[in-house]
């Protein structure tokens, strides 16, 4: 029987598939809270109750924390020690490193050549304001956040500066600001499991939000989207090594471009919008590779 933990959010939907998922297939379902794991550097073990995680057969992250932050980072430093024991961590904690802050995914998308709405990172509100003018309409994103959470346009006029400086205050010292880019109104999820493409779902708006997000009333939909988008998204995807991830595709008048790449996936897109279980997907790709 192997032993494969999934790291998740107890309650939380996608986590719990994905353990019921192992389970049906090993008999064994352990759901791991990183918020309640001991790192025992001297004795090298890395503790959740009585488990001891490097004595696993792999361990699959679906969720490190419930909200992003600085201290997901520390979380994935742990797994990355696990990782270093030789358990096997899917996706590997290096790759996710990058991805939980969206400077470092930004930074790592740029380099490796790949298309995105033009972006300033500033932590001066005189800068910020100058981008806000030579963008027209900027959203202003933390830098640790999923489903635009924490997002707001900014546009030039009376109360720009102000708006800037109450972003700033709301604990966002490094501002990263990117152009409003037009759009269909749809966000595509183009998804990966091992490097290999599997379905893409869209995020449509309600059209009473300036943003697609199923929190503000967006709602998941098929789409078949075209050549150029899947080899974009595949060659996002590839800079990161991800074992299941999402791309984040927006097709502007100057074509698809690459919002992030996604340090967890979406499970609730693909199952809405293209009838897949990606839960049961990923549990026989992980137990394939370790096998």
């Amino acid at each position: 029987m192997k032993k494969v933990a999934v790291v998740g959010i107890p309650g939380g939907w996608s986590t719990e598939r994905l353990v019921r998922a192992i389970e049906q297939r090993t008999g064994f379902g352990l759901l791991v809270d990183m918020g309640k794991v001991r790192l025992d550097l001297d004795g090298g073990g890395a503790f959740f109750g009585e488990h001891d995680l490097t004595r696993l057969d792999a361990v699959m992250v679906k969720k490190i924390a419930p909200s992003y932050s600085p201290s997901a980072l520390d979380r994935m430093e742990i797994l990355r020690f696990v990782e270093r024991t030789g358990v096997p961590v899917f996706s590997k904690a290096s790759s996710i490193l990058r991805l939980i802050d969206r400077l470092s995914c930004t930074v790592g998308l740029r380099a490796g050549g790949i298309p995105m709405p033009p972006t300033t990172i500033t932590e001066d509100v005189e800068e910020a304001m100058a981008a806000v003018e030579e963008y027209g309409r900027a959203v202003f994103k933390p830098l640790f956040s999923s489903k635009a959470r924490g997002m707001t346009v900014i546009e030039p006029g009376p109360e720009m500066q102000e708006q800037i400086e109450d972003f700033k205050a709301e604990g966002n010292p490094v501002m990263y600001i990117q152009r409003m880019v037009e759009h269909r109104g749809l966000d595509l999820g183009v998804t990966f499991m091992g490097g290999e493409y599997v379905a893409t779902y869209a995020r449509k708006g309600s059209g009473t939000s300036w943003d697609t997000t199923t929190r503000t009333g967006g709602k998941y939909v098929a789409v078949t989207p075209s050549k150029e988008i899947i080899d974009l998204a595949a060659k996002a995807q590839a800079l990161f090594d991800m074992a299941f991830t999402c791309v984040d595709v927006v097709e502007t008048p100057e074509g698809p471009e690459i919002y992030e790449v996604s340090a967890f996936g979406g499970f609730r897109g693909l199952l809405e919008a293209c009838n897949l279980d990606a839960a049961a997907m990923y549990a026989d790709f992980v137990l394939g590779r370790i096998a």
